[in-house]
């Protein structure tokens, strides 16, 4: 059973997706073509289940099953789409997760979503605190079901996935990247 537990930012995060964006680089090689630290623990100041988000761009999502095998030797279970269509996922740490990869072609829509959620909260802080707390009082809530902590989660970030989707459009800001 995964456990819903939340904590404060922690620096070491960073060092960690640096770490695994290694490896990964090692295993694709010139098939990946970017990598992007996304989800809460790419944005400071706010609370996060402890899992290292990786969003890889590559070149062929259809090739991303040729790499099962050295994906499984560095821990990594491969969960196919997952429930995104043109998405693979692998996920690390069996119950006791510690990274998640979402892996789409270049091009797919959901690289400029997630791009833009995070790129929001990091320059909207007050928005990132929302988000803190709601997770934060979720964690609470459902410490052994993890369904009802993303789904607790799901209206909230539909609103800033909106207000994130229009405020990329107008690309009138600056970001400064944590990692």
């Amino acid at each position: 059973m995964r456990k819903v537990e939340v904590e404060p930012y922690k620096k070491e995060w960073s060092k960690l997706f640096h770490d695994e964006c290694q490896k990964l680089e090692d295993i694709f090689g010139r098939e990946m073509i970017e990598l992007y630290h996304i989800g809460s623990t790419a944005i400071p100041a706010i609370h996060s289940k402890p899992v290292i988000d990786i969003l890889a761009v590559v070149k062929d999502v259809e090739c991303v099953a040729d790499f099962n095998k050295e994906m499984e030797e560095i821990g990594y279970d491969a969960r196919g789409e997952n429930g995104i269509a043109g998405r693979r996922f692998f996920s690390k740490g069996g119950d006791e997760r510690t990274h998640h990869i979402h892996m789409f072609q270049k091009g797919h829509e959901e690289i400029a979503r997630h791009l833009a959620f995070r790129d929001y909260l990091l320059s909207h802080p007050d928005e990132a605190k929302k988000y803190s707390r709601l997770k934060q009082r979720l964690a609470v809530e459902f410490p052994d079901d993890i369904k009802g902590y993303v789904n607790g989660k799901n209206d909230f970030i539909k609103k800033i996935d909106e207000k994130a989707k229009h405020w990329a459009k107008r690309g009138d800001h600056h970001v400064n990247e944590v990692d």
